[in-house]
């Protein structure tokens, strides 16, 4: 089996210390005893354990690896490492389960989405989640295609397909603000603006996730308008 495993430090003091060290060996120790191929480690830096999945970086950077390449395992020190509330604690694990990602604690060994999911409620909760992102995906394709044929009958064909600006302004702007440089520090990369898209959920207008080559291709299709974006800063 392969995994990942996900290790995190509330503050940027504590990135340093023994941290880090402990919660990978604590991960490196059980998937050696368990015959688990781990394949990364993904370190969260200075982000409080009652952050939920849209504000951690690396936890986004590891949900959009694990739908691209079919790991399904994610491995943690223990539940405290994952988040310190509770609350948030089971909204990420909802979220992890919905996307058919499995949750162990290497310090107690136990399959936590297994756990959760024995609970009639959480398990309702994880289905819900899941019929929801279905929902989403399904609803911008019929989306376009409604739009396509309401072009072909006012025209009498379809004249190509519509632009993402046309078809999905509130994705333009979503793209345009994780491209826009920020005040202090440097621009996103064309890979975390990929992966923070697949982490929220959003796809291309072929509903397919994003990769660096469509990205590219829509940013080129939008240069025009993120020159002038950048000029204005």
């Amino acid at each position: 089996m392969k995994a990942f495993g996900y290790i995190r430090v509330s503050s940027q003091g504590q990135v340093d210390g023994d941290g880090f060290r402990r919660q990978e060996e604590e991960i490196l120790t059980f998937c050696k005893a368990n015959k688990i191929d781990l394949i990364n480690v993904y370190r969260e830096e200075g982000v409080s354990g009652t952050t939920d999945e849209t504000d951690r970086p690396a936890f986004q950077e590891m949900i959009s690896a694990i739908l691209k390449n079919g790991v399904r395992t994610v491995i943690v020190e223990g539940l405290d490492r994952l988040a310190r509330e509770y609350r948030i604690q089971e909204t990420l694990l909802v979220y992890l389960a919905a996307k058919g990602i499995t949750l162990i604690n290497a310090r107690t060994g136990e399959n936590v989405t297994e756990a959760i999911s024995a609970d009639p409620m959480k398990k309702a909760l994880i289905q819900i989640q899941g019929v929801f992102a279905e929902l989403e995906k399904n609803l911008l394709v019929k989306k376009l295609r409604v739009a396509r044929r309401a072009k072909a009958e006012e025209v009498g064909k379809c004249e190509g397909r519509k632009s993402y600006q046309e078809a999905v302004p509130e994705l333009v702007a979503r793209i345009k603000a994780l491209h826009r440089k920020p005040r202090s520090g440097k621009r996103k990369s064309l890979q975390e603006m990929v992966d923070i898209l697949n982490a929220e959920g959003s796809y291309t207008l072929d509903g397919k996730p994003w990769t660096r080559q469509n990205l590219h291709r829509v940013i080129n299709g939008l240069r025009s308008g993120l020159k002038i974006l950048a000029k204005s800063k």
